[in-house]
């Protein structure tokens, strides 16, 4: 990682992970009509890992898919292609969807698009990794794994060993 600094290790990425499944079950007083779904990529890794938390904490596997943004985005050209995957309705469920990385809101935004095509929750909460602040839409998180305030002209890389990296989350300051 060159130039990069590392701000989070693997066993502090495991803790909080752990303490946002908790969160999520006590919030929604258990399992009863929860989904999760990661944001493609790193978001469907992280919703991997709540998945396996809460089905050790509750005995429970609950349904998980991937949730593809590029045909939602406003951001590029749109993409006929949807490579997302979700095979269960999420007709009056609350949907966990999880994202990794926080910044302007403008993923969170085109998931919201993109989870209305499966149907209507009954909620969507999100569940953040890092937030970096810099919101251009009133997005929040309503689970945090921390909260890292940024410039502009920082990048926060997130890895994980999924993608053949050592868990961590990494700072590199860009120049102007």
């Amino acid at each position: 990682m060159n130039n990069y600094k590392q701000i989070l290790d693997d066993n502090t990425l495991s803790r909080m992970l752990k303490r946002m499944s908790h969160e999520i079950l006590e919030r929604n007083k258990g399992t009863k009509d929860l989904v999760l779904v990661g944001i493609k990529n790193k978001g469907t890794y992280i919703a991997k890992r709540i998945h396996d938390n809460i089905n050790q904490i509750e005995g429970v596997s609950l349904p998980i898919g991937e949730l593809d943004i590029t045909p939602f985005r406003d951001d590029c050209g749109k993409k006929d292609i949807n490579t997302s995957k979700i095979d269960f309705s999420v007709e009056n469920k609350k949907v966990i969807l999880v994202d990794d990385v926080l910044y302007t809101g403008r993923s969170v935004r085109a998931a919201l698009d993109g989870i209305l095509n499966y149907g209507r929750p009954k909620a969507i909460q999100l569940a953040i990794l890092i937030d970096r602040g810099h919101r251009e839409l009133p997005i929040r998180s309503d689970y945090v794994g921390k909260n890292i305030p940024t410039s502009r002209n920082e990048v926060v890389l997130v890895t994980l060993k999924e993608k053949e990296q050592e868990d961590g989350v990494y700072i590199k300051k860009i120049e102007d």
